[in-house]
């Protein structure tokens, strides 16, 4: 059945496509999140991710598993171009001049949070990590892809995924002052790692 939707989706069957949609959209949506931390951002990420999808049909071999790895590998290209996008335009507006400031009052709301000192805390972690790092935690721990998934996501390979992680466990560690990385409510051990349940139930075809 998997097979006979690859098959479909690489030779451009609009009605297989939008039930990869239907399957995947919300693993899409999380994981861009994780990368981007912001909301909105990952909904934009989702439709880019999809259209890329679309564009690159044609490479996705006949045999094979699941294609959400597939999928979150475009979904995490995307996210780097458009970061690689914004550094552009954010150069483009420090060059030029300088209006007056005024008042942003999101501060202030911002400090009313009750959880703003604990997720200040977790954003300064996540910073700690290098953009790789990142990713490799958002695959394997958040979408809960094994180690092979992820290197098919990324296009590496698993050793290098290993070590990302490793690296990446150790510096949440040593920013947030634990002995482990922090694990979310319901997480499991498989294969002697981490996996932790996502935050919505997520499609797998």
């Amino acid at each position: 059945m998997e097979t006979t939707l690859r098959t479909r989706i690489r030779d451009g069957d609009p009605e297989a496509f939008g039930e990869l949609f239907d399957a995947c959209a919300r693993s899409v949506y999380n994981h861009a999140y994780r990368l981007t931390g912001d909301w909105s951002t990952a909904e934009d990420m989702v439709s880019l991710t999809f259209l890329e999808a679309w564009r690159l049909r044609e490479r996705i071999d006949a045999e094979g598993g699941s294609l959400r790895p597939w999928l979150l590998g475009i979904a995490t290209n995307t996210v780097r171009n458009a970061r690689r996008a914004a550094r552009r335009h954010a150069a483009v507006i420090n060059r030029l001049p300088r209006r007056e400031a005024v008042r942003d009052f999101a501060d202030d709301v911002a400090s009313r949070i009750d959880d703003a000192e604990l997720l200040a805390s977790v954003t300064t972690a996540l910073q700690a990590l290098r953009r790789p790092e990142r990713e490799v935690l958002a695959l394997c721990v958040w979408s809960g892809l094994d180690y092979a998934a992820a290197a098919e996501a990324l296009g590496v390979p698993v050793g290098t995924v290993r070590s990302r992680l490793s690296r990446a466990r150790k510096k949440l560690a040593a920013a947030a002052g634990k002995t482990r990385e922090p694990a979310r409510r319901g997480a499991q051990v498989r294969d002697g790692r981490t996996c932790a349940a996502r935050p919505i139930e997520e499609g797998n075809r």
